[in-house]
């Protein structure tokens, strides 16, 4: 399944993560795992959750990435998170203290900006760009959906604000956001608890 449908190779992104001698990923986060989420309310949370693969080098990754099959741009109604290697969960461990960069999408905008705010998500994951915070992102998702497309960046604890605001300002700025454009920062804890359609922003960039 490809990670990012109809991207013109021409128009790749230059990446240069830290890599072994080996082409593998830095060692500290060299296994990622790429799921497939479409809800079925007839059945339990984990029942609609399938892992699709797992990478650890840069050359499987591209593979994911230009691969033929149907992936997030296409159509209204699955999830696609990207974690290092466990169930993309709040509940667990690595999770539950954590919150989330939330970047929302006008349903115009699937064709035009979503595959390019979805692959450089994925660079920002995998290619460690935000350096020694990096070991506080736990992976990213993309929810395709009707009346609008999201995609959100995990990090483990939702109260180390500089480490958050750190990736949070990185984060908007390797998307090419307009500095008018606001995105927020919501604590999964507050999501879960949430009385309507979406959380409190806890830090704002």
């Amino acid at each position: 399944m490809s990670l990012i449908p109809k991207i013109n190779p021409v128009k790749q992104v230059f990446f240069n993560p830290p890599l072994t001698d080996e082409g593998f990923l830095p060692s500290a986060h060299r296994v990622w795992a790429l799921w497939f989420f479409k809800n079925d309310r007839s059945r339990a949370w984990q029942d609609n959750l399938h892992l699709v693969t797992k990478f650890d080098t840069v050359e499987d990754f591209w593979a994911l990435i230009w691969g033929p099959e149907q992936g997030p741009g296409r159509g209204p109604g699955p999830d696609f998170p990207l974690n290092k290697g466990r169930q993309p969960m709040w509940e667990d461990s690595r999770n539950k203290r954590g919150g989330r960069w939330l970047v929302s999408l006008a349903k115009q905008q699937r064709h035009s900006e979503l595959d390019r705010l979805w692959l450089e998500t994925l660079l920002c994951l995998i290619g460690e760009s935000f350096e020694e915070h990096s070991r506080e992102v736990c992976g990213a998702v993309i929810n395709i959906r009707t009346k609008g497309d999201k995609i959100a960046l995990w990090t483990r604890e939702a109260e180390n604000q500089a480490d958050v605001l750190h990736i949070g300002q990185v984060y908007k700025e390797r998307l090419g956001l307009s500095t008018k454009i606001v995105i927020g920062y919501q604590a999964h804890a507050d999501t879960a608890t949430k009385s309507n359609s979406l959380a409190k922003n806890k830090f704002v960039v």
